[in-house]
C-alpha cells in the first residue's frame, strides 16, 4: 500500500504516554515550580522562551552535581559566546561513574530508574553491565559497572602519573571497542581533552584533525577487521607518529590477532613504534585504585570535555570543542526526554569512533543506559547482523540509518518474523532525511507497536535539533517536534519565519552545546563565520528545513557544500586535497546527491591534464588515493570527465549549484551564468543531467 508524507503510522497508548519521562517532567514542573502545561507545544516553546526556568529545572530533574555551584543559569547571553552556569565546577566522567555505586531512588532529584528486572539486570547497579560490546568474532558480551569503573581508575591514574594535565589533549585510532569508552573516560575523568578517529581513515585524514591539537597521549590499535578481512594500519600509524612529534606516549591496544611478534620481555603483542609505546594489557596489570580515593578533577562547566570535527568543507575540519557541561545537560535532557530511555535500557546506534554518534552512544551511561557496541561490518556476515544483535544483546532502542533500511527493503528482510524483538520499543533513525516509506517500512517490517523517534541535528553541537516526542502520533516521513530548548525554525535569507515552507535551519537561542569555540580559532572569527555571518546573532545550522503547522519537522539535507555520505559528514576539501596529489588530475568538484528512499548518489567531475582521456587505470588511481589517504566514504560513486569546473567569479567551485542542478532544479535557477567566470563550464554538467534516469554507483 503507497504511504504518503503526513499519513498517521502509530499512536501511543495512554498507558504508554503516561509512563514516559517526558509526562513525568511535566508532573514535576506542576508540583515543584507551579507550571503547568498542557501539550508539548507549549512545553516546548516556556522551554525556548523562559531559558533560565528551564534548564534550571533539567539541572535539578536530571541530579545534576557539582562541587560548587553555579551562580546563575545564563551569564552572557549573546550567541556565540553564552555563559552557561557561571561558576559551577564538575565533571562529565564522574557523572557516568556515578552509576557504578547503588543506583538513586525515585525523588532523589534523578528520573526514576526502571524496574531492575524489566531491564534484565541485577538490582546492584555495581554487578549490572556498564555496556555490552560485540564484534564480527565476538559475541555479544557485557562489561559489568565495576570492571568499567576499576579500569577507568587505573588508566586515569596512569596519564597523571606521565604528566597529563588538565587541558592536555589525548586522542584515540580505535574503533568501536569497550578499551575506546574506558579512555575516553580516563583522560575526561583528569580534565584531558579526549578526540578520535576510526582506524579506516587514512593517515591524512587523521593528522588533517589531530595535528591541530598537538596530543600528549595517542590510544591506537595496529589492525582492525571489517567485512570479514582484518586490515593492517601499521603504516598508517607510522605516518600519522611521524606528523605528530607532540605525542609522548603511544598506548598500544590489540582489538584483533596481531601478525607482528609479540615482544618477549612482555609477551604482549607491540605496535612497534618504538620507546613511546606502551601496551594496553600492561597498564591495566597494576594494582586496582579504589573509588573512594580517586579523584575526579573539577572543572568549570565550560572546561573543554572533547573535540570533534566538522567535514572540512572549506580547508582543514574545523575542531569544534564542546565542554563537560553543556554535553552532560544536553545529553541528559536529550535521552531523558526525546529517546525515552531509563536506566537499564540498552541503546545500540552503529556508528565508528569517527561520528558524533559514538559521542552521543557512548554518553547513554549518563543515565545508566547500557550502549551497545558494535565493531565491524553492518553487512557482514549478511545485511541481517544488527537485527540479530538487537536480539541478542535484548536491545531496547535500536538506530538505523535510512540508506540501511533501503538495502533491508531490497533484500526483502523482514526482521521482525526472523528475530525475537520483544525488547525493542523505539526505533531512531537518522543520519540522512527520512522519507514516508522508511517510516512505514519499521511498522510493517519490525513490529507495530514501536516508537520511530526520527531526530536531526549535528556534529556542530553534538545532539539533536528535532526529534522524537513519546507523547504524540508518528506521521510518515514527518519528525514529531523541534527538541525542548532548541529554538528551531525556518527562514528565508531575509530573517523571516517560515510555516510550510522550505528555508535554512537557524537557532534563535543559545543551547548549552554550542561548541565553547573552534580550536586554533584564538579571536572567533572562524566561528562567527561559520554559523553566524549569515544572521548576526542567529546559528544557520546548514540545512534546509520545514516545519508544519502541528509543529511536525522535515529536515530535507544540506544547503551548503558539505556532504552527507552514508549519514556522516565529510568535507569536499579532504577529497580535492588527495586530488592534488594525483598528477593526471587538473581539477574536480565532488557533490552528495539525497534521492527518494534514503538513497545517497556521489558523483565526482574531474578535468585532466594534457588531453588525457578517463580511463580505468586513472579512475582507479583516484578510488585508490581516496581510499588510502582518507576513508572508503570519500571514495566517489562515479567519476566524469567535464571539459570545465564551473566557478564564481572570485573562483569559489558551484558545488550548491550543481547539485541543484543534478536534482533537477532548471539550470537558470540553480546558477546565475552572470555570476560565473567561466559561463560554459555548466554545459556538460546540464547534459550529465538530462542523461540520468536513475543515479546508480558504477
Amino acid at each position: 500500500m503507497e504511504v504518503r508524507e503526513g499519513d498517521l503510522l502509530w499512536t501511543p497508548s495512554r498507558e504508554r504516554a503516561e509512563r514516559s519521562n517526558l509526562v513525568a517532567f511535566t508532573r514535576w514542573l506542576a508540583a515543584e515550580r507551579g507550571l503547568r502545561f498542557d501539550t508539548y507545544q507549549q512545553l516546548w516553546r516556556w522551554s525556548v522562551t523562559d531559558l533560565d526556568a528551564f534548564w534550571q529545572a533539567i539541572w535539578d530533574w536530571c541530579g545534576i552535581q557539582a562541587s560548587t555551584p553555579p551562580s546563575a543559569v545564563l551569564g552572557r547571553r549573546t550567541m556565540p559566546g553564552a555563559e552557561w552556569f557561571p561558576g559551577a565546577r564538575l565533571n562529565y566522567a564522574e557523572h557516568v561513574l556515578r552509576h557504578e555505586r547503588p543506583r538513586p531512588a525515585p525523588g532523589s532529584g534523578a528520573p526514576p530508574p526502571a524496574p531492575a528486572e524489566a531491564a534484565g539486570q541485577t538490582a546492584h547497579a555495581g554487578q549490572a553491565d556498564a555496556l555490552v560490546f560485540a564484534s564480527e568474532t565476538a559475541p555479544v558480551a557485557g562489561m559489568p559497572w565495576a570492571t568499567l569503573g576499576g579500569q577507568v581508575r587505573v588508566l586515569a591514574t596512569w596519564l597523571r602519573e606521565v604528566g597529563v594535565r588538565p587541558g592536555d589533549r589525548v586522542v584515540a585510532y580505535l574503533p568501536n571497542i569497550p578499551q575506546a569508552v574506558v579512555a575516553m573516560l580516563a583522560a575526561t575523568s583528569i580534565g584531558a581533552i579526549w578526540a578520535s578517529c576510526a582506524p579506516d581513515f587514512g593517515w591524512q585524514g587523521v593528522l588533517d584533525r589531530f595535528q591541530q591539537l598537538q596530543p600528549k597521549v595517542l590510544f591506537a590499535v595496529d589492525g582492525y577487521r571489517f567485512g570479514g578481512k582484518r586490515h593492517d594500519r601499521r603504516e598508517e600509524l607510522g605516518r600519522i607518529l611521524a606528523g605528530l612529534p607532540s605525542v609522548q606516549h603511544v598506548v598500544g591496544v590489540q582489538s584483533t590477532p596481531s601478525t607482528k611478534p609479540a615482544d618477549s620481555a612482555t609477551g604482549r603483542a607491540s605496535l612497534g613504534v618504538g620507546e613511546r609505546e606502551t601496551s594496553w594489557d600492561g597498564l591495566l596489570d597494576r594494582p586496582p585504585v579504589p573509588a573512594e580515593g580517586f579523584h575526579f578533577e573539577q572543572v568549570p562547566f565550560g572546561h573543554p570535555l572533547w573535540v570533534l570535527f566538522s567535514s572540512g568543507t572549506t580547508g582543514l575540519p574545523k575542531a569544534l570543542v564542546h565542554s563537560h557541561g553543556g554535553i552532560l545537560i544536553e545529553q541528559l535532557k536529550l535521552q531523558s526526554f526525546h529517546l525515552d530511555l531509563r536506566p537499564g535500557d540498552r541503546l545500540f546506534f552503529f556508528t565508528t569512533t569517527g561520528w558524533m554518534m559514538w559521542n552521543f552512544l557512548v554518553s547513554a551511561p549518563l543515565l545508566g543506559v547500557v550502549p551497545v557496541l558494535y565493531d565491524g561490518s553492518p553487512l557482514h556476515p549478511d545485511a541481517e547482523v544488527l537485527w540479530k544483535i538487537a536480539q541478542d544483546a535484548r536491545v531496547t532502542l535500536l538506530g538505523s540509518s535510512p540508506a540501511y533500511v533501503d538495502r533491508m527493503r531490497k533484500a526483502g528482510i523482514v526482521p521482525g518474523e526472523r528475530y525475537d524483538l520483544s525488547a525493542l520499543r523505539t526505533i531512531f533513525p537518522a543520519g540522512s532525511p527520512v522519507s514516508p516509506e522508511c517510516t512505514a517500512w519499521f511498522y510493517r517490517n519490525v513490529k507495530r507497536d514501536l516508537w520511530v523517534a526520527t531526530g536531526s541535528g549535528g556534529t556542530d553541537c553534538c545532539t539533536g535539533f528535532v526529534g522524537g516526542v513519546p507523547t504524540q502520533p508518528v506521521y510518515a516521513g514527518e519528525i514529531q517536534g523541534p527538541s525542548l530548548g532548541v529554538a528551531a525554525g525556518a527562514w528565508d535569507e531575509h530573517g523571516n519565519s517560515l510555516v510550510d515552507q522550505v528555508g535554512e535551519l537557524v537557532i534563535t537561542q543559545p543551547m548549552p552545546s554550542m561548541p565553547v569555540r573552534l580550536w586554533g580559532d584564538p579571536d572567533g572569527s572562524r566561528y562567527r563565520d561559520t554559523y553566524f555571518a549569515d544572521y548576526p546573532g542567529i546559528w544557520r545550522h546548514g540545512d534546509f528545513f520545514r516545519a508544519n503547522q502541528r509543529g511536525g519537522c522535515f529536515v530535507l539535507g544540506r544547503s551548503d557544500a558539505t556532504l552527507n555520505r552514508h549519514g556522516v559528514r565529510i568535507g569536499t576539501a579532504e577529497i580535492y586535497r588527495a586530488l592534488d596529489t594525483i598528477e593526471e588530475v587538473d581539477d574536480a568538484l565532488v557533490v552528495n546527491l539525497e534521492l527518494p528512499g534514503g538513497r545517497a548518489f556521489m558523483p565526482l567531475f574531474v578535468t585532466l591534464r594534457d588531453g588525457r582521456t578517463l580511463d580505468d587505470a586513472i579512475e582507479g588511481k583516484i578510488r585508490g588515493r581516496l581510499r588510502q589517504a582518507y576513508s572508503p566514504r570519500h571514495v566517489p560513486d562515479r567519476i566524469v570527465q567535464v571539459s570545465a569546473i564551473p566557478v564564481t567569479l572570485t573562483g569559489k567551485k558551484l558545488e550548491v549549484p550543481v547539485r541543484k542542478l543534478l536534482l533537477g532544479t532548471p539550470a537558470d535557477e540553480a546558477a546565475s551564468r552572470s555570476a560565473m567566470a567561466n559561463p560554459r563550464a555548466l554545459d556538460d554538467f546540464i547534459a550529465y543531467a538530462r542523461a540520468q534516469t536513475d543515479y546508480q554507483p558504477r
